[in-house]
């Protein structure tokens, strides 16, 4: 099976898995989400959640946001982490809407990346949620799942995007993007993974490398790792925080 037809069974076992699958963010409007997105940022969707709709009840368009008193949004928003940073970037983000986007979010993934606090990831999950534009969407549980299941050998999350857009057909990139992340979160966890449990485990290299069968290569892999790989992983995390917004 190549990686194309890999891709396919893995999206055809999800689907079947999960056919619903929802966003994790709440919002009503490309700004919203926008500032969700920004919110997002090293915390749970769930806590993003909590702090949302008092946040849009106090300021429910860009022009509010960006005049807004930057100590009464850190108050609001202290519980997602950070929140100084976050609050400047997202009356930042709303005023680069107010200035130079007529108010509105742009759906150019250039343009986005010019809004303070949005990243590759950030603009992905604007495209495709709220302008229905095919994207892979590159998080932690994406990035985890898709190495483990062998669609990619690389943690850099630009080059991870890469990769699966070369493997999947675009009309299907958002949904995989979404229950890659769906599945990483409920079985494919970053600590105790539900193998035996896992739809995918039939097909998937991590699993193969975990049984019993798969412990010699497991062993010459580990064996095969640069004297660098601390470095490498390093700047790969590195890479990872400039992409993640």
């Amino acid at each position: 099976m190549d990686k194309s037809q890999h891709v396919r069974e893995i999206y055809r076992l999800l689907q079947k898995l999960y056919p619903n699958p929802v966003s994790f963010l709440n919002y009503n409007s490309p700004y919203q989400l926008m500032v969700a997105v920004i919110l997002s940022a090293q915390t749970t969707d769930a806590q993003v959640n909590k702090v949302t709709p008092l946040l849009f009840r106090n300021y429910p368009d860009p022009k509010d946001l960006m005049v807004s008193n930057l100590g009464k949004v850190e108050i609001i928003i202290r519980s997602t982490g950070f929140y100084k940073v976050k609050a400047r970037n997202i009356t930042g983000a709303a005023k680069k809407l107010v200035l130079d986007y007529n108010s509105e979010v742009p759906e150019n993934m250039d343009e986005l990346l010019t809004i303070p606090g949005i990243g590759r990831k950030s603009a992905n999950v604007i495209r495709a949620h709220c302008y229905n534009k095919p994207a892979i969407i590159v998080d932690t549980h994406f990035s985890r799942v898709t190495g483990r299941i062998g669609l990619t050998d690389s943690s850099n999350p630009v080059k991870i995007e890469n990769d699966l857009l070369l493997l999947t057909d675009n009309r299907i990139q958002t949904d995989f993007s979404m229950l890659i992340n769906i599945h990483g979160r409920k079985f494919c966890t970053a600590g105790n993974p539900l193998c035996e449990e896992c739809v995918l485990n039939s097909i998937c290299r991590y699993f193969t490398m975990k049984s019993d069968e798969g412990r010699g290569f497991c062993n010459v892999y580990k064996s095969s790792l640069s004297e660098n790989s601390l470095t490498d992983r390093m700047k790969s995390l590195y890479h990872y925080r400039q992409y993640l917004n």
